[in-house]
């Protein structure tokens, strides 16, 4: 297992740009494969979630092209053209990839299993399961809910739904909508707070028909063909998440994050690092290819906790580690409620969290949905950092050593290539002071 090597101190200075966003590159490989004709996706992720999607449609059926590290281009076969595979289907380490292919291949007329690594084998699926089987979809799970899934041809085919998600999940909608293609009526979908809606904007950009009304979200039938669509990949959000606490923490820092796209409902962590006091600039605002992207500068600036508005969670849910190290040093008492979601993600992030903090001699209180703690003005850690397999746990704390008195290491690191690979030799340019070995 590979370990991140931290020594304290560092600041970050010069220009970065990050990978692109993963949630898009997911979608952009599924919805090219099931439209018809030819989609081009510039700036793709090249993570090994996103390549492991890219393998699956192609054991579906699907020919893909690599055209570069970054560009990928997709020969679509259709709603209906997708093919038996002959092996399971290795999702990796994506969460996202597993929930919204259960909502694809769950129209099928073939069946097929889909397996993950030993972390997404532990993660729960229930709650994407439980509303496909109201559809009429046959999918077995574990006794545990986990994968393996094994997805079976639906007896009746699928039927509309009107459901309601006892916690907001941008997967669980996506999986429904694109269920929602195949099925005999509307799906709807209403959710208690709105999350990201990359599914709806790329389904209608394809040609689907997905009505929004505040927090309710309605896909028709796919009565024609979905039409191949080009699509720019912008900047992940959640990848620049780390680059812009590093930066608002670390003093002298001046760093310039480029191309980063600004989703509104992407942005929470901005708006809170702009509430904790953060100097941070949008530059050159502009719209590429329907993404509103722009240029990010950060400078040091001391930050003051806050309580996170508990409507603005779901827009920052995957930044609470980048979040958390921010609240560790800024001055007074951080809060967050609201964010038990965060409990099932790649690992329970508020546990993982919560226990390197502590290392770190941060004085704080976890709850069941969220956690309270007391910034101070470096963090001491007197031992290794476990990032539970988790890639966005490990980032994380890895930009903590901008302000830690004592070098340290984080162990299990491996994982981060599956969001972004080449993390390490892009912060260590940057200026934090990281090996890998």
């Amino acid at each position: 297992m590979a370990v991140f090597e931290l020594a304290p101190g560092g600041r970050l200075m010069g220009r970065v740009q990050v990978p692109g966003d993963k949630s898009v590159s997911h979608r952009s490989v599924m919805l090219g494969a099931i439209a018809e004709g030819t989609t081009t996706v510039e700036g793709f992720l090249p993570g090994a979630d996103t390549l492991n999607t890219a393998t699956i449609f192609k054991q579906l059926g699907v020919r893909i092209e690599r055209l570069s590290a970054t560009a990928l281009r997709v020969h679509g076969v259709g709603l209906e053209g997708l093919r038996a595979p002959t092996q399971p289907l290795d999702c990796g380490n994506a969460g996202t990839a597993m929930r919204l292919l259960c909502g694809l291949l769950a129209a099928q007329r073939f069946g097929c299993t889909l397996i993950g690594d030993e972390s997404l084998s532990r993660r729960p699926m229930r709650r994407v399961l439980d509303p496909l089987a109201q559809m009429g979809a046959n999918i077995r799970a574990t006794a545990a809910g986990t994968a393996p899934l094994h997805v079976h041809p639906a007896p009746q085919g699928l039927r509309g739904i009107d459901y309601t998600p006892p916690v907001a999940s941008a997967q669980v909608k996506s999986a429904l909508l694109f269920a929602g293609l195949y099925a005999d009526g509307p799906t709807t979908v209403r959710e208690p707070e709105a999350t990201r809606d990359y599914t709806e904007q790329m389904l209608r950009g394809f040609g689907a028909e997905v009505l929004t009304a505040g927090k309710v979200v309605t896909v028709q039938p796919q009565t024609a063909p979905l039409q191949a669509a080009p699509i720019i990949v912008p900047g992940d959000f959640s990848s620049a998440a780390f680059f812009l606490v590093g930066a608002a923490i670390a003093p002298g820092s001046d760093l310039i994050v480029a191309n980063v796209g600004l989703h509104p409902r992407r942005t929470g962590l901005l708006a809170c690092l702009l509430d904790m006091g953060a100097d941070i600039e949008v530059l050159d605002r502009r719209w590429v290819a329907g993404n509103e992207v722009g240029d990010l500068r950060v400078r040091h600036r001391p930050l003051r906790g806050i309580a996170v508005p508990v409507e603005r969670v779901p827009d920052m849910i995957d930044e609470f580690p980048a979040f958390l190290i921010a609240a560790a040093v800024a001055e007074g008492r951080t809060t967050v409620t609201g964010a038990a979601e965060l409990r099932v993600k790649e690992s329970d992030r508020l546990a993982a969290m919560a226990a390197g903090l502590r290392i770190a001699g941060v004085q704080l209180a976890e709850r069941p949905d969220g956690i309270e703690l007391d910034g101070q003005p470096t963090l001491d850690f007197s031992d290794a950092i476990d990032s539970h397999t988790d890639h966005r746990i490990a980032m994380a704390f890895a930009m903590a050593a901008l302000r830690s008195v004592a070098p340290f290491r984080i162990n299990e690191v491996d994982n981060v290539a599956t969001s972004f690979p080449g993390f390490d030799v892009l912060a260590g340019n940057a200026g934090l002071l990281i090996s890998q070995a």
